[in-house]
């Protein structure tokens, strides 16, 4: 078996096991298992259990660390969780404030440095993907609807960090062509590419994100600055790899070149 195989730590301990993380094989054990795997080869209940360092009365460390993820399902969702829900949680009974602090500080760390990568100037936006990966760290933990804009150049660099233009239910009282372009126009800028995002996590656009994108295609050919695409995000699926739909590439509008 391969070193970095991920089949080697598919479950961290035998339910039937003891509690105590000693009695644990050391290979399975997760500084042991990052060590041997590298950090980023392991899965998510590994790290969560290097985060916390300790376990509760009754539960070790893994135990605790597993039982997060069955709580919420996902990194994303424990992400949405305050520190007093985790707090007050019944699945989660003894976990503490400061363990709860250090598990919001490190995802909002892992938040920010998403932000910081999709903020700097000069990223170019090339095709649908890195349009949405400039916003897909930001969207994920969101539970309503957020409208972004991304400003560009000429050369289709990023002038500055998306700008936020609405949030709640995607309708025109809210994403105002005047919003959308105030900034764009402020900063000169040659396009923009429209983000928004769906909570279902069904990145399929509705009759209104089609409406609202044609009217502000419109308003930016009037104006002058080319409204590329507009890139709606949602979540992956086992029918859908990809989480965004380009409404470019739908054709279901028709963008400027």
């Amino acid at each position: 078996m391969s070193e970095t195989d991920l089949s080697a730590v598919p479950v961290l301990r035998d339910p039937s096991a003891p509690y105590r993380l000693c009695d644990m094989p050391v290979r399975l054990r997760p500084r042991e298992a990052v060590e041997r795997l590298g950090v980023e080869n392991v899965p998510d209940q590994v790290l969560l259990a290097l985060l916390l360092r300790s376990g509760t009365r009754g539960m070790n460390v893994v135990d605790l660390a597993e039982r997060l993820l069955r709580t919420y399902g996902s990194l994303t969702a424990l992400s949405r969780a305050s520190v007093d829900e985790l707090t007050n949680n019944q699945n989660l009974r003894g976990l503490g404030r400061v363990k709860a602090q250090m598990l919001k500080a490190a995802l909002e760390l892992a938040r920010r440095t998403a932000e910081e990568r999709r903020d700097e100037r000069g990223s170019v936006v090339r095709s649908p993907e890195d349009a949405a990966a400039m916003l897909r760290e930001t969207a994920k933990p969101l539970d309503h609807e957020r409208f972004w804009t991304l400003p560009l150049d000429s050369k289709n660099r990023l002038k500055w960090g998306a700008e936020e233009v609405s949030r709640g239910i995607l309708d025109t009282s809210l994403v105002h062509p005047r919003e959308v372009f105030k900034r764009a126009i402020q900063w000169g800028c040659a396009a923009v590419v429209l983000v928004h995002n769906h909570p279902s996590g069904d990145p399929t656009p509705s009759a209104e994100d089609v409406r609202i994108t044609k009217q502000l295609v419109q308003a930016g050919q009037v104006i002058g600055i080319k409204v590329l695409d507009h890139i709606v995000l949602g979540r992956p699926s086992a029918e859908r790899v990809r989480d965004f739909v380009s409404l470019r590439e739908s054709g279901v509008v028709e963008f400027a070149e």
